[in-house]
């Protein structure tokens, strides 16, 4: 089963549990923003340029392009044609689960080692995984598991030691993380930080990458996108999320994800069984 959105974007229902399949054509200029999933994905024609965590940078035909959790980067389209990718999106645990395996154990964090790839293997390792996600056929499970060892053993890399963020500026941080949904001002942030509000901004953002609001945001949509996910009703998933009705949520999400919320979940959750004659 697949969605599609009204940019060109098609969601694909994936044989594994805790991946995404997204395929899309587009000339959209995408801002600043963050995904709390792993991507990997293979740009098959046109171009795109970015500003990602570990630098700019562009990708053309044939180039692998990954982000990891968290990370801000935006995108647009270089030329006037605008881009076609192909991506797969990871729940970190299922990343986790992987290269544990790959490591033998060895504890330690891991992450995509560059934001875009140029080794012919390992775009060719992407769409054969991909194609491996997103088939029904009969035997599929095995080669999807071997595929994405064998694409993560080439790609990924001990994440090194994360930059110190300031103490006050990590619980202003973890405020909005601890509850999304939850209203907060610049006053209160800049209380916890102990700092004054214009300090606050300059540091949140520097740390970040992102303002305190525009940080909230994204909590937000990724919390309605797992709610979504869950089986969630839209209007429901909306004020669990902190938004201010379904119409808002549907705006900042189809912002963020290429897809309206109806058709992100017509994807995502197990098709309808019948119950029998009664």
């Amino acid at each position: 089963m697949r969605a599609k959105g009204r940019n060109g974007f098609r969601m694909f229902r994936c044989g594994m549990t805790g991946v995404q399949a997204v395929v899309a054509r587009s000339d959209h200029h995408f801002a600043r923003h963050t995904h709390d999933q792993f991507g990997i994905g293979v740009i098959e024609s046109g171009a795109q340029k970015s500003a990602s965590g570990r630098g700019p940078v562009e990708a053309g035909p044939g180039d692998v392009i990954t982000v990891n959790p968290g990370e801000v980067h935006d995108g647009a389209p270089v030329g006037d044609e605008g881009r076609f990718w192909q991506m797969l999106y990871f729940e970190p645990d299922v990343i986790a689960v992987a290269v544990a395996d790959i490591g033998q154990g060895r504890p330690g964090d891991f992450e995509f080692a560059d934001p875009v790839l140029r080794q012919p293997q390992h775009a060719s390792t992407m769409r054969q995984l991909f194609a491996a996600m997103t088939t029904e056929q009969a035997g599929a499970e095995l080669r999807r598991q071997e595929l994405l060892l064998a694409l993560l053993a080439g790609v990924m890399r001990e994440a090194p030691e994360p930059k110190p963020v300031p103490r006050g500026i990590r619980e202003a941080r973890e405020r909005i993380d601890d509850d999304p949904a939850k209203a907060v001002s610049l006053a209160a942030l800049a209380g916890l930080a102990g700092l004054s509000q214009f300090q606050l901004l300059r540091a949140f953002d520097k740390a970040t990458g992102l303002t305190p609001h525009a940080y909230l945001i994204q909590r937000r949509v990724q919390l309605a996108r797992k709610l979504i996910g869950g089986g969630a009703g839209l209007a429901e998933a909306a004020l669990a999320s902190g938004f201010a009705d379904q119409s808002h949520m549907t705006r900042i999400f189809t912002r963020s994800f290429g897809l309206s919320p109806h058709l992100y979940a017509a994807c995502v959750r197990p098709p309808r069984v019948s119950g029998g004659p009664f």
